[in-house]
């Protein structure tokens, strides 16, 4: 039962203070990945390897000694299995993203209720890369749900999972890897090849978790009729996708929703067409679209709480 207690307080903390406003580690490791960047870039697949290990390596094997040292010494000193378990929460706490997501999200929608446009092209393009400054109500909106689907993978499913999986270091790898794809996994002239490595064991690392992130808005919508169709979404735009991982969960998001993603985007000043992602014949996401889509991830992390819960009690009493 110890994960099941342990990934409930870590979400229930997130729920309550949300990211902390100052001194997050992420940013502080988004400064290392700089300083790293600045003195390893090469235009050659090598470098970004190299780059790669030093941001994150490191902090893996930290965070591998210090709940190897604690458990090592449980017989010793049997209090500290509460050391063992805050480290455990603390960090899943700081890697989790769901209460930020959420919050960037209902801003976004706070802006469309009240008609401010403008307000809302800029709260938007806090959460999205694309262009946003020309967006109607239609496009923030597509653009506010699709970032949502996306990132509920990467911050808050992928951290259960690789939790589950494998432990405190499995969160800490995933979540540093998910963040130097965010900064070096583009393709670009300059991190075409410096990027490749964080973008491939980015790619590697959320195979498995979009998959389920996929499935569980599946099954929240198991008695709408829907089920079947957002799998075969899930199935057919991670083939077409420019990521496999995003279009599976956010196609699959999509027909949960009712909603038709994808389309038209402006990156960089220059247009691209982007692949439909849910059914051609739903209608284009408006604003309220974005407080389902905050309620199709929320009952989502209740279905994987649940399972985790039920997982643990079925293995206490076998």
């Amino acid at each position: 039962m110890q994960p099941a207690l342990i990934l409930s307080l870590a979400l229930l903390l997130d729920r309550w203070l949300g990211e902390p406003r100052r001194w997050h580690p992420l940013v502080g490791f988004g400064w290392l990945a700089a300083r790293i960047e600045q003195y390893c870039h090469a235009d050659q697949r090598w470098a970004g390897v190299l780059a790669l290990l030093l941001a994150v390596l490191p902090w893996v094997l930290l965070v591998w000694g210090l709940r190897s040292l604690l458990a090592d010494h449980l017989q010793f000193l049997p209090l500290l299995w509460l050391l063992e378990w805050l480290l455990d929460v603390l960090v899943i706490y700081l890697a989790v993203g769901w209460k930020s997501l959420d919050h960037h999200l209902m801003q976004v929608f706070q802006a469309l209720q009240s008609g401010q446009l403008p307000l809302a092209r800029e709260r938007v393009g806090w959460i999205v890369s694309r262009d946003t400054q020309a967006l109607d109500e239609t496009g923030i909106s597509r653009a506010g749900v699709e970032s949502l689907l996306e990132n509920g993978n990467d911050a808050v499913f992928g951290v259960l999972f690789w939790y589950l999986l494998l432990g405190l270091p499995g969160v800490v790898l995933f979540r540093l890897v998910n963040t130097l794809d965010a900064l070096w996994g583009y393709r670009t002239e300059r991190y075409l090849y410096f990027g490749w490595a964080a973008a491939r064991l980015d790619d590697l690392l959320n195979w498995f978790p979009a998959r389920l992130t996929a499935l569980s808005y599946a099954l929240v919508v198991l008695f709408s009729g829907r089920f079947l169709r957002v799998l075969a979404a899930a199935r057919h735009s991670s083939h077409e996708w420019k990521s496999s991982n995003a279009g599976a969960a956010m196609a699959a998001g999509a027909v949960a929703l009712n909603v038709r993603l994808g389309g038209a985007a402006m990156y960089h000043g220059e247009e691209q067409q982007r692949p439909i992602l849910g059914e051609v014949t739903a209608p284009d996401p408006v604003a309220t679209d974005l407080q389902a889509a905050s309620l199709l991830l929320y009952r989502a992390v209740l279905l994987w709480c649940a399972l985790i819960w039920l997982g643990g009690l079925c293995r206490l009493l076998l």
